[in-house]
């Protein structure tokens, strides 16, 4: 299956044109999205007063738009803050400062509170701040060779996260197939006693007098095991949790297992645990906040509300994991669809970009790019330079593994293909056999 991609020869610039696109879209969906909005007032150095209006956050940077006259007066980019702090304004009022290079920004009156308001911004700021880091180390040494293997890295993290779920839906599938011979030997016991019922010993004319009992199979018993404490953790993010009230709102950490999903608090303290059926909705706000809910009769429902600036990452493995449950809502629709796609396109480019790159360095005498005037060669040498041997047989031992998992999610598939025409045929083998027990059952009646 792998092997049909590496038959193709694309050039360097087709990866470079994919990424290029990717970072456009990146940046303007980023621009586009607001992921969250609170009414407050801001002061006005200038003029010297407070502005009544709403502060606003997107991925990337901090807004406030006044409120009377709508026009936009703060706006920096979350990289270039310095510090985020609580502070009182003339000793009476509660305020929020955000310190951008060398202006101080005040902000007071914040609804639903400080505290939220604050939580919220710090995260986000923070996951910025890690991020621009590993920005910056990795552009120090930015090469062709390293792009397109942080990108396989991607892939193969991804095909991992869908063998763990895989993985755990044979689990259930052989659980399901334990199940069912536990019934049909049930089934056969019922048997036997409906038969001596039916013919009993002591009958004059029983074909069976004075027969000794049969002989029971001893079954083999499963050691089933613990799965909360061997299964593995396909993600772990920091998150802002909102439980029932908007003021309500405390940081924490949200972990993913192929079972199910827990919540815990800064300190490490499990808030709750939804195991995969327990979950009846999750709905996408936006591309960085959840809300996941538990229904019930006769109480409240149990639901959490989820902000994180890593959620873009978890989005698609629990629109895997929960597809039937999941519910895009209108600021979230074009993720979806851009979550789609995309991928696509993105696993596609990479195996082209794959081929195209690792043909220019394991056949250097092969033309790379276009040949065309006297600096032909000069061109196809440039880009010959951009991939390392070392790089070149990193990017291979990645495409091996790529290539393992691939074919082992395959036999996985076809194995649970297998275990679901098991599980059809004893399930019908069963109710068979529940009939007609049922229907000798009545006769003795």
């Amino acid at each position: 299956m792998i092997s049909k991609y590496f038959t193709r020869e694309v050039s360097p610039s087709d990866f470079e044109s994919v990424a290029l696109e990717g970072d456009l879209n990146s940046e303007l969906m980023n621009e586009d999205i607001r992921i969250h909005s609170w009414p407050c007032s801001y002061y006005l150095d200038t003029s010297k007063q407070w502005v009544s209006g709403r502060l606003s956050l997107t991925p990337v940077a901090i807004k406030f738009t006044a409120g009377k006259t709508g026009e936009l007066l703060v706006n920096f980019h979350l990289s270039s803050i310095s510090e985020i702090k609580k502070e009182s304004s003339n000793l009476i009022f509660s305020s929020l400062t955000i310190l951008e290079k060398n202006t101080k920004h005040w902000f007071s009156s914040l609804q639903p509170s400080r505290n939220v308001v604050f939580n919220i911004l710090e995260h986000f700021w923070r996951e910025q701040l890690l991020s621009s880091q590993g920005a910056e180390a990795a552009a120090l040494q930015t090469t062709k060779g390293k792009e397109l293997t942080g990108l396989l890295t991607g892939s193969q993290k991804r095909l991992e996260d869908t063998a763990k779920v895989l993985h755990y839906q044979g689990e259930q599938f052989d659980s399901i197939m334990r199940g069912l011979n536990k019934i049909e030997g049930d089934m056969d016991v019922a048997d036997r006693l409906l038969t001596e019922l039916e013919s009993p010993s002591w009958w004059p004319f029983s074909s069976k007098l004075w027969k000794a009992p049969l002989e029971t199979k001893p079954k083999e018993t499963a050691t089933v095991s613990d799965s909360k404490n061997q299964e593995g953790i396909i993600i772990k993010i920091p998150v802002i949790i909102t439980h029932r009230t908007d003021s309500n709102v405390k940081p924490g950490k949200l972990t993913l297992f192929a079972s199910g999903l827990e919540i815990r608090d800064c300190n490490s303290q499990v808030i709750h645990r939804f195991e995969s059926k327990d979950v009846d909705d999750i709905r996408v706000h936006t591309p960085y906040e959840i809300t996941v809910r538990q229904r019930f009769i006769g109480k409240p429902d149990t639901s959490y509300r989820l902000l994180s600036a890593k959620m873009p990452e978890v989005i698609p493995i629990l629109e895997m994991q929960f597809s039937k449950k999941i519910q895009f809502l209108e600021d979230a629709l074009g993720f979806a669809g851009a979550g789609k796609s995309p991928q696509v396109d993105l696993g596609t480019s990479i195996w082209q970009a794959a081929t195209g790159l690792l043909g220019g360095v394991v056949q250097p005498s092969s033309p790379v790019g276009c040949r065309e005037g006297m600096d032909s060669d000069h061109v196809q040498l440039q880009k010959q330079e951009k991939i390392s041997q070392e790089e070149a047989k990193e990017l291979k031992q990645i495409l091996k593994k790529l290539k393992g998992l691939a074919l082992e999610t395959e036999a996985e598939l076809e194995r649970q293909d297998e275990a679901l025409d098991s599980i059809t045929t004893s399930v019908d083998r069963a109710t068979l056999n529940i009939d007609k027990q049922n229907r000798r059952m009545k006769k003795l009646t």
